[in-house]
């Protein structure tokens, strides 16, 4: 299967009625994608970070009522799971498709992180592009631009991750679905690469 980027058909699918119709067009249509882009991303991730990687996409398995808003395939260094680890996502909400860098709640190594973080900040401001966004919870779809973020604002999202037991930390792009959809598989490879690039170094602190 070679990839040809994502549709509006792919974005819509989140608005179906029921978990079983939902599920049966997500498993149909959205994860063949998810999973082609999961084998093509984790050989490249394994060779930035110089860790064996293996992709996981979401299965929802454990919804018995409300259906999934968002889907993805997660990217970790360990082969069972990813939750518990500092991994990668790409992904799709309604309104976008997001790729980050993600320490979520579940893992142990989040407090470590968070004071890494914080050690390095000015790095950080200086290597992360203003365009990139920030989240504290995976949950939810917004997310903060860097550009609209002060130094006490992402020190404050550091330090809470430290603190705070479902504090998160996400950073990465979001992508409007409107500009999604009108890129081809091909330039949509090379700027999902792009962005692992300059999010690899998070991973590594």
């Amino acid at each position: 299967m070679s990839f040809n980027g994502f549709t509006n058909e792919d974005f819509d699918l989140f608005l179906i009625d029921g978990l079983d119709a939902r599920m049966e067009k997500l498993i149909s249509t959205l994860r063949p994608k998810l999973a082609h882009l999961g084998e093509h991303f984790a050989p490249a991730l394994s060779v930035l970070t110089g860790e064996e990687i293996f992709p996981h996409v979401a299965k929802h398995a454990r919804r018995t009522i409300n259906p999934p808003n968002d889907t993805w395939v997660a990217f970790a260094n360990n082969k069972h799971g990813y939750k518990m680890v500092p991994h990668f996502q790409i992904g799709l909400w309604h309104t976008h498709l997001f790729v980050w860098f993600a320490v979520i709640y579940e893992s142990p190594l989040k407090v470590e992180y968070g004071k890494k973080f914080e050690k390095n900040i000015g790095k950080i401001i200086g290597e992360i592009p203003s365009t990139f966004v920030w989240s504290g919870d995976h949950m939810k779809p917004d997310a903060k631009a860097m550009k609209d973020m002060s130094k006490d604002d992402l020190m404050q999202l550091f330090k809470r991750v430290q603190t705070i037991k479902k504090a998160e930390i996400l950073c990465g792009i979001n992508i409007p679905r409107e500009q999604v959809v009108e890129m081809s598989g091909e330039q949509l490879i090379n700027h999902i690469q792009d962005t692992f690039n300059t999010l690899v170094p998070l991973y590594k602190m």
